[in-house]
């Protein structure tokens, strides 16, 4: 009997096709491969800058104190190097769980507003209380973010939230609230000293105590996203099909809106608001995995920061003796990939899994 009224149709199974081991041994492979790439970026975010270095002399640095590197090394490129890797990280598997939750591909942290909230809340902090440090602000991210989410999901239509209705409810929001962010700096000449580097997205001001209280928000959020695999996989094929398969929908909303909060949140209040991370991460990883979320989220834990810590070497490089913010460095950069993927056929869409059904339906097998 049919779980769902609607007709017959290829959709994408999250199941992997073909004999059970072939794709589990291929996904394991490919997750292999990504903390390859990343361990080889962690030593070029670690040897390039103002001076470079050598992977040689980056490694002494790193655990030998005499070193002529080590100062370098421990407080300005290693501090870096970890908040990229945790907001990477934050940031793909926020985008990652709100695409799977609303269902639309163009679900992001940055283009739904989200970062927006975080964004509006600590400026509003820096400007109105005086709070500058990440102690004290990161509180007012949290705060802002979550409202955001809940006023989007309530805007956007609850239960009966679609796609394009989202999509517009969050670009209202993020034109509204970048606004205010806008008119603040303007107003508070002495606030936009202090935050012009914050507001474009950056990682070059991070220091080891940020990094330390940063990460027990970043882990709370990755262990709540990987719990959310299961539910939110089931939810793809239907609240009823999710029901029946022992998924909690409502509960898997309320966990997943406290997950995309605590993410979006650390990130923003530790380096500022970063688009384009959450959206592009999860659509090629689709390509590698499909859709299941089981594997879509720890590549998407991997790959995220491999995308930030390149954007941010890329940026040191780009204008010496000067260096751009990750944030410009991902609007430059972002767009035009992005857009390559969408006008690709097959670009960000993983190849379907076609239901019985759907065969059934199209002649390619007799219905039983």
């Amino acid at each position: 009997m049919s779980l769902t009224k609607s007709p017959p149709s290829a959709v994408a199974d999250p199941r992997p096709s073909g004999p059970p081991g072939a794709g589990l041994s291929a996904r394991a492979a490919g997750l292999l491969a990504a903390l390859l790439l990343l361990a080889a970026v962690v030593v070029l975010s670690l040897a390039v800058g103002a001076k470079p270095l050598s992977a040689g002399e980056a490694w002494r640095g790193l655990v030998d104190r005499d070193a002529a590197s080590y100062t370098v090394v421990h407080q300005m490129r290693l501090p870096r190097t970890l908040l990229g890797l945790l907001a990477g990280a934050a940031l793909g598997l926020a985008g990652a769980v709100m695409q799977a939750l609303t269902r639309n591909p163009l679900a992001d942290p940055g283009l739904l507003g989200i970062n927006a909230g975080a964004s509006a809340a600590v400026v509003s902090a820096i400007s109105f209380l005086g709070i500058v440090s990440f102690t004290g602000f990161v509180w007012f991210a949290f705060a802002g973010a979550g409202a955001v989410a809940v006023l989007l999901y309530a805007v956007g239509g609850g239960r009966g939230a679609t796609p394009a209705r989202l999509a517009l409810a969050g670009s209202a929001l993020n034109a509204a609230l970048y606004s205010y962010v806008s008119a603040v700096q303007l107003l508070d000449t002495a606030s936009l000293d202090r935050m012009r580097f914050w507001t474009v997205g950056s990682l070059a001001a991070a220091e080891s105590s940020t990094v330390w209280r940063v990460a027990p928000f970043v882990a709370v959020g990755l262990v709540l996203a990987f719990a959310l695999a299961r539910p939110l996989n089931a939810m793809a094929m239907g609240e009823d099909a999710a029901r029946s398969l022992g998924a909690r929908p409502e509960r898997a909303r309320i966990v997943a809106i406290v997950t995309v909060t605590l993410l979006c949140g650390a990130a923003t209040a530790a380096c500022g608001p970063i688009v384009f991370v959450g959206l592009m991460v999860p659509h090629f990883v689709k390509v590698l995995t499909g859709p299941d979320l089981r594997w879509l989220l720890p590549y998407s834990a991997v790959l995220a920061p491999v995308l930030m810590l390149g954007a941010d070497v890329l940026g040191r490089v780009a204008v010496r003796p000067s260096e751009l913010q990750v944030g410009i460095v991902m609007v430059v950069a972002g767009g035009p990939v992005f857009l390559y993927f969408v006008r690709r056929p097959q670009g960000i869409r993983p190849r379907a899994r076609r239901t019985a059904g759907a065969r059934a339906a199209s002649g390619e097998v007799a219905a039983p």
